[in-house]
Formats: structure tokens, sequence, C-alpha cells
């Protein structure tokens, strides 16, 4: 088996003809999956790494909506910085503790931000 390097040139994407786009336009749904879930370079996500993804999109979002950097998001919500940098990176997984705060924080951030004021 040959090793082929491939370089991206944005300035001149590859195309497909009409025959390749045909044998995809005709493949089902089950064709993909089969066709995806035996692709070597592409194994499919285990659970542990979709929940990952899942938590680093939640802390990325409620994050972005404050506006604040993780520095500044992390000391206001007392969360540790470089928690909250893995969680985002998607280099570990969270809790379930840290989640609810996310989600609350996401939803309800003025409480949040009121309740930690009065304290």
């Amino acid at each position: 088996m040959a090793i082929v390097c491939y370089t991206h040139d944005p300035t001149n994407p590859e195309t497909m003809s009409v025959e390749e786009w045909a044998r995809l336009d005709a493949m089902t749904d089950e064709d993909i999956t089969v066709a995806a879930e035996s692709d070597p370079d592409n194994p499919p996500l285990t659970d542990e790494e979709l929940l990952r993804m899942r938590a680093a999109r939640l802390a990325k979002r409620v994050r972005a909506a404050t506006g604040l950097t993780q520095t500044a998001f992390a000391e206001r919500y007392h969360i540790d910085v470089t928690r909250l940098s893995d969680l985002e990176q998607g280099r570990v997984g969270s809790d379930t503790t840290l989640l609810a705060y996310l989600t609350v924080i996401g939803r309800e951030r003025e409480a949040v931000d009121r309740a930690l004021t009065a304290a």
C-alpha cells in the first residue's frame, strides 16, 4: 500500500466529475453509514468523546455569550481557569456539577451574578 501525500490548495479547489457526483447521489443513508464506519482514517467517536465534545460546546457557548475571556469568566464564576480551558478544548470531560453550573449561567446569568455579588 502506497502512502499518498496531498496538499490542499484553497485557491484551486478539487472538483468531482459528473460520474462521481452521480455515485454519491445514488448512495442511501445505509450506504453512507457503512462507508463511514469502515473508514479506518475516521473511526466513529466513542461515547466519552461525544460527551467531551458536548461539554466543550456548552462551555464555549456560555462563555462566548458573556463576552468574557477565559480568565475573566473563570474569575467571575469561580471556576479554575485551567479546568475551563481544558473543558473548552475537549481535553477533559466534566462532572455533572460543572455542566449544570454552566447551564445555569447560560440560562440565568443575571441571577448567578446577583447571587455571587451578594455572597
